[in-house]
């Protein structure tokens, strides 16, 4: 068993970690102050480090590398910008699913921008009353002469509205509202009339990235925007949720490696009784308590990203990896706040800001609750 990174690995690591530490780190809290999303900056990571093209083949334009790499990328990206993380994460969420379900013009016609991150991708399927719960979506799709005709309401989508959003995957009704199973996937063009965009949510944190509610008002597609086949789209939703499970943990772990960096870092120089905080024992432990956090949520994100890669991903394990390491995140970020006493509780530090970003990671692509649940079901319970 050999924990070590290939040399490629590394590479991708370091070429990320270098970047980001000279381009994200320096305004990632006054992008969270502006509270906007920056389209420039995702067309520039884009374009400078290539992330949006590691999980997909070379010849749909991607890089052709793995689960396993895209994760040490999106490390390194929530290290210091969780919003830029999640933007990403979704957007590729949404290309892989019509790499691997889309018909051939949907991918002519969106998937080359998504590979390329000069345009980003949603999947709507979350709606007002009803997120991890996907029986519970009403929003429904009608047979018409012409195609289908959406109607209904999503709320909480990442990545719906950005001036460079290209196509939102919408989940909606083609069967029964109360049996859940007859729900199809549509590719919606992002400026499809009849869709609109509410106002962007006030957020705690990820304020940087752009999310908002959908309304759907008799949108009109043609046949061939079904995604997939009709009536598997819960399927599609659900396989979107591993790959963002895996990837978010991925933040989870970034967030919790910086909180370790900042705690680190404040211990040393920070004076207190003639000597610097890190020579106490209860500092020690915190910090030591931190990093342990850290490497053993790093250990099950990469052991889930190599197990998706062989085509052996146990969705129990997934769901024990997105558990552990969003909540760890939480503590890590709230242990690290603590070290920095009361500057730890200013929003100009930033724990601080680390602990607004990380409170939604037990909550987004399936709740902590719903893991428990998934857990206990995967030994027998």
């Amino acid at each position: 068993m050999d924990f070590a990174l290939t040399a490629e690995q590394s590479a991708i690591q370091d070429a990320v970690a270098s970047w980001t530490s000279r381009e994200l780190a320096p305004g990632a809290a006054q992008r969270d102050k502006l509270a906007c999303f920056d389209p420039g900056l995702y067309l520039q990571c884009a374009r400078d480090l290539a992330i949006t093209r590691l999980p997909f083949a070379p010849h749909h334009g991607g890089l052709g590398a793995g689960m396993l790499e895209t994760s040490l990328a999106i490390e390194e990206v929530a290290r210091h910008d969780q919003s830029l993380a999640v933007t990403l994460m979704v957007s590729m969420a949404a290309g892989l699913m019509l790499a691997e379900h889309g018909s051939a013009d949907q991918i002519a016609s969106y998937l080359p921008d998504l590979v390329a991150g000069t345009a980003i991708g949603a999947v709507a399927g979350t709606e007002p009353q009803a997120g991890s719960w996907t029986a519970g979506y009403r929003t429904r799709a009608r047979a018409v002469s012409e195609g289908w005709q959406l109607d209904g309401e999503k709320a909480f989508i990442t990545n719906a509205g950005t001036p460079i959003t290209s196509v939102v995957l919408v989940c909606a009704l083609t069967g029964e509202a109360d049996t859940g199973s007859q729900m199809t996937m549509f590719a919606v063009p992002s400026d499809a009339q009849g869709m609109q965009y509410g106002a962007p949510y006030d957020k705690l944190g990820w304020r940087s990235s752009e999310t908002r509610p959908i309304f759907l008002d008799g949108v009109r597609l043609p046949g061939d925007a079904v995604v997939g086949v009709i009536g598997h789209g819960r399927h599609l939703v659900h396989s979107a949720f591993k790959v963002g499970r895996i990837l978010i943990s991925a933040m989870a772990v970034g967030m919790a490696q910086a909180c370790l960096d900042h705690a680190l870092r404040y211990a040393r120089e920070r004076m207190a009784f003639d000597q610097p905080i890190g020579k106490m024992q209860l500092v020690q432990k915190a910090v030591a308590d931190i990093a342990v956090r850290v490497e053993t949520s790093r250990l099950m994100v990469r052991r889930a990203a190599w197990m998706r890669d062989a085509g052996k991903l146990d969705d129990g394990f997934l769901s024990m990896t997105k558990y552990h390491c969003t909540e760890i995140a939480s503590e890590c970020a709230d242990m690290a706040i603590q070290v920095h006493g009361g500057l730890g509780y200013l929003n100009e530090c930033p724990p601080a800001r680390h602990w607004r970003d990380g409170r939604v990671l037990r909550i987004g692509d399936g709740t902590s609750e719903v893991q428990i649940g998934l857990i206990a079901r995967s030994l027998g319970l």
